[in-house]
């Protein structure tokens, strides 16, 4: 039997929101001072003893997730405050215990409290650092530092913005990366000091290995990407902590692209382009906001699907075959539906989907 899949009433592009920017700024850790340049100094309340010599202790500024804070604290460097985005992450406990009164969690607090809260405690910084910080930085704090580096998830210029995880796929690019670069007013604009690539097609290729039961969605892609950006931003820490310059580039404003948050038509699914089109809008909206969808009255969102050429040849682009599987045609062949979620926010099979439009 076939149907009608449709956009469900009522479902606005602007109640659909997608916290995924990653913001990013850097601080160094330790400066070593000899001893022979503090023999009058070595009580001073901001050097600490180390390896036979006297160090002066660097502090960072950092705004973003636990995870980034924690491994530069594990990698020896001072931070306070540290500020931590007002969303759920792994390490919140932990960082907690970590940092006592230089946490401020933004989870807990508004924003006008946040904002007072880091006024009190930022003061000059040696450097600010940031990973995964959802809200823009106030000018007044960046200027608080002489430096400032943020690892962005795009190879900027390209994708700048809230949403280049949406976009390298819906676009179909064959690479991306992270990059850091030196932080200014506007968003993800400032010069480039280093850059890690990776290919879109071998990720894919990797995400389900063996069985390729699992798409490269747009949160596995971010969640790829982890691991090289808290790799230069580690080794950036480490090169500002040695006192050393990090190199610069600017970057080519005629390269430069937007990624904004999708809203309006790029929330549907284009049903009648080619099949390998509709697989990257429907993985590039996975796992939020989805593409909603209603067949026999039953509201689901589609989550991941894989090519499936064995529908009926009658069938329009956007329709619906229901046997074991759930299958819609495309404007060149049709997807099977492997993962959707329910209204409740349960994520099920396609095969569990197809048994519940069957019942």
């Amino acid at each position: 039997m076939h149907t009608q899949a449709s956009w469900p009433p009522g479902r606005e592009a602007g109640q659909v929101e997608r916290a995924r920017q990653a913001l990013g700024y850097r601080v160094p850790g330790f400066l070593g001072v000899t001893t022979d340049r503090l023999q009058n100094a070595c009580s001073h309340p901001n050097l600490i003893e180390s390896c036979g010599r006297y160090t002066r202790r660097v502090r960072f500024a950092f705004f973003g997730l636990p995870l980034a804070a924690l491994l530069l604290e594990q990698d020896g460097h001072h931070l306070d405050p540290v500020v931590l985005s007002p969303v759920p992450a792994v390490g919140h406990r932990r960082a907690r215990r970590r940092f006592g009164e230089h946490l401020i969690d933004a989870a807990e607090l508004s924003p006008g409290a946040v904002e007072r809260a880091v006024d009190e405690r930022l003061g000059r910084p040696s450097a600010i650092l940031s990973w995964f910080w959802t809200r823009r930085l106030p000018e007044r704090w960046l200027s608080a530092s002489p430096r400032g580096y943020g690892v962005h998830p795009s190879l900027l210029p390209r994708h700048r913005g809230p949403d280049p995880c949406f976009w390298a796929l819906d676009l179909g690019d064959s690479e991306t990366g992270v990059t850091l670069h030196r932080l200014d007013a506007a968003y993800d604009t400032g010069a480039i000091v280093a850059q890690e690539r990776l290919s879109i097609p071998m990720l894919d290729r990797g995400v389900g290995a063996p069985t390729r039961a699992r798409a490269l969605t747009a949160w596995r892609l971010a969640r790829a990407l982890d691991r090289p950006s808290l790799r230069l931003l580690r080794e950036a820490a480490r090169q500002l902590a040695r006192g050393d310059a990090l190199p610069e580039r600017p970057q080519n404003e005629d390269e430069a692209t937007w990624a904004p948050i999708p809203s309006g038509e790029l929330l549907k699914c284009p049903w009648a382009s080619p099949t390998a089109r509709v697989l990257r809008r429907i993985h590039a909206l996975s796992p939020e906001p989805g593409v909603p969808l209603v067949i026999h009255e039953q509201h689901f969102e589609l989550l991941e699907a894989c090519e499936d050429g064995s529908l009926p040849t009658a069938l329009f682009p956007g329709e619906a075959h229901l046997s074991d599987q759930v299958r819609i045609r495309t404007g060149d062949g049709g997807i099977r539906a492997l993962v959707a979620r329910l209204p409740d926010g349960h994520e099920i099979s396609g095969e569990e989907l197809a048994a519940l439009l069957a019942s």
